[in-house]
């Protein structure tokens, strides 16, 4: 059931986006696996998306890692705070990348709820990408990593959801993307209690 390492080299970033819905993404840390169905992506498009880390071929020892053969993670700090992480995607020398905005609780609630120190009951546990990823024990450590290792992966259980519950809508926090931040590469499960805000187009 784990992806194969073909999956993640489909040049088609926005079609991943939106595939990675339903997909699972699992950890494992100090011999803790959790898991969550992802809800809630990103696409971003290489170097001609002014909101990709990658626009304009910018190459820095943090972006280099986008430019991998895809099927590997890339997990930056945001604000000095959140790890947020991100499926790199694509052939080698051509930085697509999704971010994993949201996922819902699936393996190891009882880590995720300590992670979080919130009740799985809690939406918020795992809602945007910063507390996704923190329910699921991710930081930098996990940077750079093979998507099809023991330490970070995604399977597929078969999860499919209709195309008209999957919505389309512009991606959070890229206002300095100028025309680029009203692209809607963000999809989500529609009615999904744990897609973050705002939750609808």
């Amino acid at each position: 059931m784990k992806l194969q390492s073909s999956y993640y080299l489909n040049q088609e970033v926005l079609f991943l986006a939106k595939d990675l819905l339903g997909k699972v993404l699992f950890t494992q840390k100090e011999g803790q696996i959790t898991a969550g169905v992802i809800v809630e992506t990103e696409a971003y498009f290489g170097e001609i998306d002014k909101a990709s880390h990658a626009y304009g071929g910018r190459r820095t020892n943090r972006t280099e890692i986008m430019y991998s053969e895809g099927g590997v993670s890339y997990v930056y700090l945001c604000y000095g705070i959140h790890h947020l992480f991100n499926v790199v995607t694509s052939v080698k020398g051509e930085p697509h990348a999704v971010l994993i905005r949201a996922i819902e609780p699936m393996i190891g609630t009882e880590i995720m709820e300590l992670r979080r120190n919130m009740s799985i009951s809690k939406s918020a546990i795992s809602s945007g990408p910063g507390s996704a990823a923190k329910a699921l024990g991710i930081d930098n450590s996990f940077n750079h990593k093979d998507l099809g290792g023991e330490e970070i992966w995604l399977e597929d259980y078969g999860i499919r959801y209709p195309e008209d519950d999957i919505i389309a809508s512009p991606r959070v926090g890229v206002a300095y993307a100028q025309e680029d931040a009203f692209l809607p590469w963000r999809f989500f499960i529609k009615g999904n209690k744990y897609v973050s805000k705002p939750n609808k187009i």
